[in-house]
């Protein structure tokens, strides 16, 4: 199975794609989109749905899978970034490829085992359990590759066999 991670976004959308293979799990590719801070918002959104059209064509997931959003202070930067994931969800229910999302409580406890773990020791895990010598960059590609190793250490999980 291939897993498309999502970090969502709208300046910097980070990607992590994994190859699930029963309990294996290796690392296809990873990376960002990114917009230009200048750059007219609507032109902004066009040029993430053309790269995740791009990226989904490449790599053809079976599964994209997304962090929910949590909308801290900055609610006006939360708008924003719940615009690019609207665009980003279009892109992927377009192309009928299913969409799971979950919360980042839910990552921490699937890659490090604590729902409360730091982002660093999710970042030093998803290093680990991917077996690479070092931690990927920038932090958002490294926050999608968790969230796709977050689905891939579930859906090998005995509760998925019961539709949890």
């Amino acid at each position: 199975m291939t897993i498309l991670g999502i970090d969502p976004g709208y300046a910097t959308i980070g990607f992590g794609i994994v190859e699930q293979d029963g309990g294996a799990i290796r690392l296809k590719q990873y990376g960002t989109i990114n917009t230009p801070a200048g750059m007219e918002f609507p032109q902004r959104l066009a040029t993430i749905y053309r790269d995740m059209n791009e990226l989904m064509e490449a790599f053809h997931p079976d599964v994209m899978v997304v962090e929910e959003l949590f909308f801290g202070n900055n609610v006006t930067t939360g708008i924003g970034v719940a615009h690019g994931r609207g665009v980003i969800l279009l892109a992927a229910a377009e192309r009928n490829i299913p969409i799971i999302e979950y919360k980042p409580s839910q990552v921490k406890q699937a890659v490090v085992g604590y729902g409360n773990a730091e982002k660093k020791q999710v970042m030093e895990m998803t290093r680990r359990l991917l077996n690479l010598e070092k931690i990927p960059r920038p932090d958002d590609a490294a926050d999608a590759i968790a969230i796709a190793l977050c689905h891939a250490r579930s859906n090998t999980s005995l509760l998925s066999r019961f539709g949890r």
